[in-house]
């Protein structure tokens, strides 16, 4: 199963449990990480998910997988390019949630006001 968090986390892993909140259980869980044409994975094992973190969930079809011309390199070299990422999409949420703010008066996710 492929699944993608809130915070932008991609996880992959065999779904063992879930429930009707749509918390879930992985097992032999890796994390991925991509930039241009390159993956790395970095393994967590069993990995215990809320279910309000969940934005995607989906099966993956492993055959079509190894269509994907991606080439596999080791995570500490692609993540200092995920990182920036990273940061890069916090400063951009930030000022779109700053204009959200001033112009239209949305609070901040979060943020005063955003109780539900």
């Amino acid at each position: 199963m492929l699944v993608i968090l809130r915070d932008g986390r991609k996880l992959q892993g065999v779904l063992r449990s879930y429930d009707q909140f749509a918390n879930l259980v992985l097992e032999d869980t890796y994390e991925r990480i991509y930039h241009q044409g390159m993956f790395a994975e970095r393994h967590h094992g069993l990995f215990l998910i809320r279910g309000e973190n969940v934005v995607l969930l989906g099966e993956i079809d492993l055959d079509k997988e190894d269509d994907v011309p991606l080439k596999q390199v080791e995570y500490h070299s692609l993540e200092p390019y995920h990182l920036q990422e990273l940061d890069t999409k916090k400063e951009r949420d930030e000022a779109k949630s700053h204009i959200l703010l001033e112009t239209k008066g949305f609070s901040k996710e979060g943020g005063e006001g955003d109780g539900y």
